[in-house]
């Protein structure tokens, strides 16, 4: 009984370790062409509600590296364990 109850913590363990994922979405602006310049802010939301001082907004991410003309955004969420969720919001200029 204490083997199976182990191996079934264990498996449990496992599957709550890999249920942390990340999605990336990109998109594209305008016909502005895409350089080696970006700017990227984030943001940590606890428990998908609560998200203290977290900017991820496209103009904070502009002002973050100086960026006047947006080629494309990539937008990146990654959640851990379904209690950490971090938003990115990255943006690419000419």
């Amino acid at each position: 009984m204490m083997k199976k109850l182990k191996s079934l913590f264990v498996i449990a363990a496992l599957a709550l370790i890999y249920a942390s994922c990340t999605y990336k979405a990109p998109s594209i602006l305008n016909q502005n062409p895409a350089g080696t310049k970006a700017g990227c802010a984030a943001g940590i939301v606890y428990f998908n509600i609560f998200a203290f001082d977290a900017d991820c907004r496209l103009q904070a991410a502009a002002i973050n590296d100086f960026i006047t003309q947006i080629a494309t955004i990539d937008t990146k969420v990654t959640n851990i364990l379904r209690i950490f969720w971090t938003y990115e919001t990255i943006t690419n200029r000419e």
